[in-house]
């Protein structure tokens, strides 16, 4: 269960919650493994450029091992050096592989198995399969959070109709959908969608923040006596974050009208928005950890076969599932895509960045057991797929972030010898606290016939 959750009630019944406070706190502060940590899971399609008999290794770093700021800026050529700034936050796993074979359509099979380690579906089959268990954050969701809250499930990016959600699912084909538009998921983190019509027109008449409508309860609190100097500072970060995103989505839009932020819907699968839409999808996690609204939430970024055309050093490219191709074709054949691999490369150093701005955010943000929210969190950047060509299921990358109250070891490079990866699930499992009735080691997610285990080098 979410342990502490403060709210302000302000006009129209608007509720904003607040970060932890230390001033506020119980007087018997909560160590870190009385902290149920936060789960974060972001995903990407199309493998990334390692190491094949086809093409070099530029994802990885050279060898295995301690992670440091120093030795991930030696190797300026891997997609993960983006991150050396948190090297001592992170694992990086290699050798987890998906444990079952797709069914007709390799992208939509990795996706399906993604957070679930379950087999996936005969009927239906094809680029519609489902996965036949529920995700992670599902189960994550289900044991943290009250009754009847679920994660968090955003989308950034186009839908073409062909393998669009692969994420998040409540059970076997209960595939759960995601909310795209940021302003809606916005407007359901402080309750405005329950507002009647009437009030929701009064307010944007008058073009409130949200901060607006519980400015006289903020100043109430901001002003009391027993309030430290560092809880006044978190609360001016907590109050200008909700400032910062708002003013996002309506800059976004040229305009300072708060009833074109509605617009984005319309617009929010254009591919030139993608990297505005995950970037205020990624602002509205933050926010929603920070405040303990859920433990658990994902982020989608792209459909099944993620056909957007990213930007690389200024030019738009081809659709990122055919460079993944290495062609000018969703299918086998086609005209070869020139330094397609060095294009995926760039691809891969993107959704690092994106990583980061996820660890940045959380950074930011203080956490329940005294450390960042960062240090309270468990951040998985996972993947569809191993590789471009050839769409490999194994050794599928996880970079992992956050020490999730000190569960974890980070600060390594770990190759964790070919396992299924229900075993990282597990892992990610133990790590946010839950455990079996007697105490030990959660083993058993994911398909039953799977070998149950977690990775022992990955836990402190």
């Amino acid at each position: 269960m979410i342990t502490r959750r403060r709210l302000l009630q302000g006009l129209f019944g608007v509720t904003v919650a607040l970060p932890f406070l230390e001033s506020v706190a119980p007087r018997k502060a909560k160590a870190a493994s009385d902290v149920a940590p936060f789960a974060i899971f972001l995903r990407q399609a199309n493998g990334v450029v390692q190491e094949t008999s086809e093409e070099p290794e530029m994802y990885w770093p050279s060898k295995t091992g301690t992670l440091t700021t120093a030795s991930m800026q030696a190797e300026p050529g891997r997609a993960t050096s983006e991150l050396a700034e948190y090297a001592d936050k992170l694992i990086l796993l290699k050798g987890v592989n998906f444990a079952f074979n797709g069914n007709g359509c390799g992208h939509s099979g990795g996706g399906n198995q993604c957070l679930t380690a379950a087999k996936v579906s005969a009927d239906p089959s094809g680029n519609l399969s489902l996965s036949m268990g529920e995700s992670l954050d599902n189960r994550i969701a289900t044991q943290l959070n009250p009754s009847g809250v679920e994660p968090l499930t955003l989308y950034a990016g186009k839908k073409s109709g062909y393998i669009d959600e692969v994420l998040s699912y409540r059970g076997p084909k209960q595939l759960r959908s995601a909310q795209e538009n940021p302003y809606k998921a916005y407007m359901d983190l402080f309750g405005l969608s329950a507002l009647t019509p009437e009030a929701f027109k009064q307010l944007q008449a008058q073009r409130k923040s949200v901060n607006d409508l519980v400015r006289e309860q903020m100043q109430s609190l901001m002003s009391g006596p027993d309030l430290s100097k560092a809880d006044r500072e978190r609360l001016d970060l907590h109050f200008q974050s909700i400032r910062d995103l708002e003013n996002t989505l309506i800059c976004s839009l040229g305009t300072d009208d708060v009833q074109s932020m509605k617009d984005i819907e319309a617009a929010c699968r254009d591919n030139d928005n993608v990297p505005m839409v995950t970037r205020m999808q990624i602002d509205v996690i933050a926010l929603a950890m920070a405040c303990g609204v859920t433990r658990a939430a994902t982020l989608q970024i792209g459909d099944g076969n993620d056909s957007t055309q990213y930007t690389i050093d200024g030019v738009k490219q081809k659709s990122f599932h055919r460079i993944s191709h290495r062609i000018d074709s969703d299918g086998s054949e086609g005209t070869p895509i020139p330094d397609a691999d060095v294009l995926h490369h760039g691809i891969d150093r993107i959704f690092a960045g994106i990583f980061k701005r996820f660890l940045d955010k959380l950074k930011a943000y203080p956490g329940p057991s005294g450390g960042s929210l960062l240090d309270d969190s468990i951040v998985l950047w996972t993947n569809d797929l191993a590789n471009g060509p050839p769409h490999s299921y194994s050794n599928v990358p996880q970079v992992l972030a956050g020490g999730a109250g000190g569960f974890l070891r980070t600060g390594q490079y770990i190759d964790a010898g070919n396992v299924t990866h229900n075993r990282l699930l597990n892992t990610i499992i133990n790590a946010v606290g839950i455990r079996n009735a007697d105490g030990s080691y959660y083993d058993s997610f994911g398909d039953a016939s799977l070998q149950r285990g977690v990775i022992p080098a990955m836990i402190r």
